[in-house]
């Protein structure tokens, strides 16, 4: 069964877009792999991954309050109504889990918005040769488009319309890569589904190609191709710019005027960074190579943006520590 997604993140389902990133930020640091080593927990962060991509888009939440865990296999712009007999225009569409799948402008392989494969209608319409007749002539178009391909009409194999679709990953997979099993419904509505290797450090954009997943062909043509489109996924603590890599800094008061090393998460693990003495909110420490990995060059880097933290409590001996300070500092930053 279906897990609920608003169960996975411990919030209802009138939560608000700033509930359900609290609730993912809580529970990704306490399930993340670098800090519970749990048999359970890379699984369980996994799954409350998924849900913030989901519920963290309005369009996407919509259509998962409205459909249910099924929402990837129904059409985006479905509306309840069903589609009227074959349309030209349509030939060659096709359904993906975000309902963005499309054809280039090959009628091989192409389906029709009832579900008509076009290679079974061009055999219907073209003919083939048998008992009813050889090639275009014993078909309805036969008369028609006699004078136009010949006697014996289009005979060769017709190659399988190319496809699209999206592919939304998160900021760690395009990290990491590794594989995924995806979803697509066609427009008869059977899903189908693919194991799809991701590359490591993919970029927004990116196409990865499944060869000869695409449209299937007719008359013996080899099957399209299918190309995802990669898109990475709003994170609530990491920002991408191309393969580099932008997260905030929370740092004291102390360790800004005096300078430390303090941790900092990335997709990779976490790391130490030095915070040079007397920084000010703002200031960005650049870490080459932290970024992104590149196959093919050198990966990008991560810029940690310092943001100076004030205790919202203090005690009476740090209360009076920083009176003390307060007293003897000729500091105005207002000068």
């Amino acid at each position: 069964m279906a897990q609920d997604y608003y169960q996975l993140l411990g919030v209802g389902r009138g939560a608000s877009a700033e509930e359900i990133q609290q609730a993912y930020r809580r529970l990704a640091r306490r399930y993340h792999p670098d800090v519970n080593r749990g048999p359970e927990a890379e699984e369980r962060f996994k799954e409350i991954g998924e849900a913030y991509r989901v519920l963290s888009d309005p369009k996407t939440r919509a259509r998962y309050d409205r459909f249910g865990a099924d929402f990837r296999r129904i059409p985006e712009d479905y509306d309840g109504r069903v589609t009227a007999g074959p349309d030209f225009g349509q030939a060659g569409r096709g359904w993906s889990r975000t309902g963005r799948v499309r054809a280039e402008p090959s009628f091989g392989g192409a389906d029709f918005a009832d579900g008509t494969d076009f290679a079974d209608f061009a055999d219907r319409g073209f003919g083939r040769a048998g008992p009813g007749g050889a090639g275009l002539g014993g078909s309805i178009f036969g008369d028609l488009f006699g004078d136009l391909f010949g006697a014996h009409g289009a005979t060769g194999p017709i190659p399988g319309a190319d496809q699209e679709a999206e592919l939304e990953l998160t900021v760690e997979e395009a990290y990491r890569g590794g594989r995924r099993q995806i979803t697509l419904a066609g427009p008869g509505g059977s899903p189908r589904s693919y194991q799809v290797t991701i590359p490591r450090g993919v970029v927004e954009g990116q196409r990865v190609r499944l060869a000869g997943q695409g449209g299937r062909g007719s008359r013996h043509g080899q099957p399209g191709d299918l190309y995802l489109h990669v898109k990475i996924a709003p994170h609530p603590y990491y920002r991408l710019s191309g393969r580099d890599i932008n997260v905030p800094l929370p740092v004291t008061p102390w360790e800004a005027a005096l300078g430390a090393r303090v941790p900092v998460t990335t997709p990779g693990g976490e790391i130490k960074v030095r915070v040079p003495a007397g920084s000010s909110s703002g200031r960005r420490l650049r870490l080459r190579g932290a970024g992104l990995p590149n196959p093919t060059g050198p990966p990008g880097d991560l810029h940690a943006e310092v943001r100076v933290a004030v205790p919202p409590a203090l005690t009476a001996r740090e209360r009076a520590l920083f009176e003390q300070l307060a007293a003897v500092s000729a500091f105005d930053p207002r000068t």
